[in-house]
């Protein structure tokens, strides 16, 4: 990262100049050379090599001091697609606020609470390999309150932010969308998103909710709950995650429960991860069949998800890294990657199996 002494000058007409303090550049590049195969008969390619990218950014960062305790905070991040040179200036996390003893109150385009609360016990988030393909169901990485409408892992335009302030290691992140999009249905559709995160020593834990109000339609309200926890031991941190989604469909509820543990080691310049994401069968009162992103209601609707991986730190900012990764379907389950899927359709057919191997490097600045 590179401080900026004295930033963002503009001059005006008439000579004089305004300074913006205490802004920071900053980044990350990430992509991986990807070898990937599916059982999918009806994938667009059942074997694929392909350069892949991993979410790399580009962002800027500052505070303004207005005194008595209160800063203004403003972010832009943008990404950019290595593999393509495609990219956009504030299609990541952005957003303008006010930072004081009282808490930090923000409004923008942001990762919500209930992403963010266990998106760090992942150690393969953002890649293909992440857990989004099983929990929160899918990746929503812009989205509104009628894009999208079955994912839990989400970063929300148009939505209003409040971080409290820590109180011995722990803090409430709370936020809301704005009820801006109005669907043909005539559905009011709004977010409310919420976390309670614990941060002290060796010890991580966190609870979280979401709820999306008439997502399917006037009347409904789908809701996720999750329990995460993790804990270090030494250079070894393991991290466990329930979660429960649900749906109100016109036809009935639609119900799954999900869980995905962590391990990872590091040993001087070497590291060695390896995640599990395991679905059980959709339930509720839907019909058999009913779905919604990738959770289906039924017998045999579960899916398995591994991965271990490799890292190698050729310094504090760029590391090489591998991965082998593998989704397992249950012969009615259609899990694809989350990220850079496999399937024709944005899903593999049910019954298939999915795995594949990356080779990469990352660099942050």
């Amino acid at each position: 990262m590179h401080k900026l002494g004295l930033a963002l000058f503009l001059t005006a007409a008439t000579g004089t100049a305004c300074a913006q303090s205490n802004v920071t550049i900053y980044g990350r590049l990430k992509t991986g050379l990807e070898s990937l195969r599916s059982s999918d008969s009806g994938s667009t390619d059942a074997t694929v090599t392909r350069l892949s990218n991993y979410r790399s950014v580009l962002g800027f960062r500052g505070t303004e001091d207005l005194g008595g305790g209160l800063k203004a905070i403003f972010q832009i991040e943008g990404t950019l697609a290595l593999d393509t040179g495609a990219g956009g200036l504030a299609s990541r996390d952005t957003r303008v606020g006010l930072e004081g003893t009282a808490g930090t109150l923000f409004i923008g385009n942001w990762n919500l609470p209930y992403n963010t609360a266990t998106a760090g016990l992942d150690p393969f988030y953002p890649t293909t390999a992440g857990y989004m393909s099983i929990m929160g169901n899918g990746a929503g990485a812009t989205v509104s309150n009628t894009s999208d409408t079955s994912s839990f892992d989400r970063r929300q335009q148009n939505s209003v932010h409040y971080w409290s302030p820590e109180w011995h290691g722990m803090q409430l992140r709370v936020a809301r969308s704005a009820a801006e999009e109005r669907p043909a249905s005539g559905a009011k559709p709004s977010l409310n998103s919420g976390a309670v995160v614990f941060e002290n020593g060796s010890w991580y834990a966190t609870a979280a909710i979401e709820r999306h109000h008439e997502y399917q339609g006037p009347g409904t309200s789908d809701t996720g709950a999750k329990l995460g926890a993790a804990y270090r031991m030494g250079d070894t941190r393991l991290a466990v995650i329930g979660e429960q989604l649900k749906y109100e469909l016109a036809a009935g509820t639609l119900k799954r429960r999900a869980a995905y543990v962590s391990v990872t080691r590091q040993v001087g310049r070497h590291a060695f991860k390896l995640g599990v994401a395991r679905a059980g069968d959709g339930k509720g009162s839907a019909a058999d069949g009913a779905q919604m992103g990738k959770v289906r209601k039924g017998v045999d609707t579960g899916a398995t998800h591994y991965t271990a991986g490799y890292d190698y730190l050729l310094s504090k900012r760029t590391t090489m890294f591998a991965f082998y990764t593998h989704i397992k379907n249950e012969r009615n389950a259609g899990v694809d990657f989350a990220i850079n899927g496999l399937g024709a359709n944005g899903g593999a057919s049910p019954g298939a199996t999915l795995q594949g191997a990356s080779l990469g490097l990352r660099h942050n600045f």
